[in-house]
């Protein structure tokens, strides 16, 4: 493994931020007598099949899948999981080798091997959904599997950022008895390796976790069970944790709520812990539409939007405004798009506008998700709305759409600008550069930035210590504010609300604000 502590620092310390006091004084048990502990989330997977997936869907991968490199709790840099040892064998960083652990299996009882992952990693470049995690394996180029435990991965340029590509729920393990070889499985049924099984699920409700009693790996269950409900908004998941229903929340947190729980958490026997994130939220052109292919379209909407206003109206200050794709908190991090844009000035966008021949109103049609963001994702695009109207610039439409729907439609090109999140995939600035860029990335939308994936990104893979890489991606993300094809708008914290009586809530996120459901457990005395 490769030392990346001198970017990771300032994150490992600001992520221990929590407003809960007195946690240590508990003792906790099993949660047998109470059954599962419910968690409720506004984040539905929109798929269960790895192969598939390079969103949201990772939440209930991470329990109930399994990848050779995780994040034990506290971790900032990726541990051996399914495997028992993991490191590069060469200087130049293009060979990886992992060694599994001793007699693996599946949840089915079926035998978890070399060949398995290889398999799970060959498939996924097989069936190669467009926006999927194929995007994650462009510096791979074989994988060999040497007998039952040995794997080698061999690169084709250097990449120090591929521990962390492995450490993705998108890695996966997948038995190979059960999962097509060319195709994603249909028949809702998950049989992977991690600490939990799914007992059961229904789409967009409910997912029952169980204990794996063939599981082997570094996460220590604090329960038995968990079961995760899925909401549409925040209010009717805050309710049900107010009523008992739930015991804890993990995403979608209303700015409302948060602050409403801030202030009275403790009168309603509940906590609330707050971390630092590195979420964010964008906008993204599309570059076919006739007016959003346009730079001096794209740069007087730049020019414009008040993130501050957004931050502060909207989010109640739960969010920061974002000047960059890379967050604070991160190596790379700059204010790129502040330097260039400077204040918002409707008269310098009409500028920009008239230089380019452009008279008259633009005319613009805002996409958003009704279901993936938050509560505030409208209030979001209709204070965008209002804010580039009455620049006297555009008349804009909004148009939203549920995600299943919305992403098939980004990923089809029928958006003229459509507002996206990212949560990382690993806590590294090149995650919120490489996905984004190349002619397949995460949106389904093609961006050809040749200096940034020829060039800058190979340069700064070669590096072993990523708080040495700031030059590279500073320069990458002049690029892109020079194309103006991405927006950053804020960038997020992490709030879990969650009873008193639950317990592991500090301890439960790991370094991409995916929750580890193995590390919540009951309070069974004060």
């Amino acid at each position: 493994m490769f030392n990346r502590n001198q970017c990771l620092r300032q994150l490992a310390a600001i992520t221990s931020i929590s407003l809960v006091a007195g946690c240590g004084v508990l003792s906790s048990g099993s949660s047998d007598d109470k059954g599962p502990i419910v968690v409720g989330t506004t984040s539905a997977p929109s798929t269960l099949d790895p192969a598939a997936s390079w969103d949201g869907s990772w939440e209930l991968f991470r329990n109930i899948y399994q990848t050779l490199l995780s994040y034990p709790s506290g971790a900032t840099t990726p541990q051996p999981d399914a495997a028992e040892s993991c490191k590069f064998t060469d200087t130049a960083n293009r060979t990886y080798r992992c060694i599994l652990r001793s007699d693996m299996k599946f949840s089915d009882g079926d035998t978890l091997d070399a060949r398995s992952v290889k398999y799970s990693i060959d498939r996924i470049r097989k069936i190669n959904v467009k926006g999927g995690p194929a995007g994650l394996l462009g510096s791979l180029d074989r994988v060999q599997a040497l007998g039952d435990r040995e794997l080698v991965f061999h690169l084709n340029k250097s990449d120090a950022t591929f521990p962390f590509v492995l450490a993705t729920p998108a890695m996966s393990i997948v038995d190979p008895d059960d999962y097509p070889a060319d195709s994603l499985r249909k028949d809702g049924k998950v049989f992977g390796s991690g600490p939990y099984s799914l007992k059961s699920y229904e789409d967009g409700k409910q997912a029952e976790l169980v204990t794996n009693d063939h599981y082997k790996g570094f996460a220590q269950r604090r329960n038995d069970a968990v079961t995760i409900r899925y909401f549409q908004s925040s209010a009717p998941m805050v309710k049900a944790l107010k009523d008992k229903k739930i015991d804890v929340t993990y995403r979608g947190l209303a700015a409302s709520d948060v602050v409403s729980l801030q202030a009275h958490a403790s009168q309603e026997g509940l906590e609330l812990v707050e971390n630092a994130g590195i979420e964010i939220s964008y906008l993204v052109f599309n570059p076919k539409d006739p007016w959003a292919k346009k730079p001096a379209v794209r740069k007087a909407i730049a020019q414009i939007i008040d993130r501050p206003a957004i931050a502060h109206k909207v989010y109640k200050d739960t969010v920061d405004p974002l000047y960059s794709m890379v967050p604070a908190g991160l190596a790379g991090h700059s204010t790129a798009y502040f330097d260039d844009f400077g204040e918002p000035s409707s008269s310098k966008a009409r500028k920009l506008l008239l230089e380019a021949g452009i008279t008259g109103h633009v005319p613009l049609t805002l996409w958003y998700t009704t279901d993936r963001y938050g509560s505030e994702t409208r209030p979001e695009f209709e204070e965008l709305k209002q804010q580039l109207e009455d620049s006297g610039l555009f008349k804009v439409t909004l148009k939203s759409r549920p995600w299943k729907t919305y992403e098939a439609g980004y990923r089809k090109g029928e958006y003229q600008v459509f507002g996206r999140g990212w949560f990382p995939d690993f806590p590294d600035a090149d995650n919120f550069i490489a996905p984004f860029v190349g002619d397949q990335n995460a949106l389904g939308t093609p961006y050809p930035a040749p200096q940034i994936t020829n060039t800058l990104l190979p340069e700064s893979r070669r590096q072993s210590d990523r708080g040495a890489v700031v030059k590279e991606f500073q320069e990458a993300q002049q690029i892109l504010v020079d194309d103006a094809r991405l927006l950053p708008l804020w960038q997020g914290k992490q709030y879990v609300a969650v009873s008193e009586e639950i317990a592991g809530a500090e301890q439960a996120l790991d370094p991409s604000t995916i929750m580890m459901m193995w590390e919540l457990d009951r309070k069974t005395s004060w």
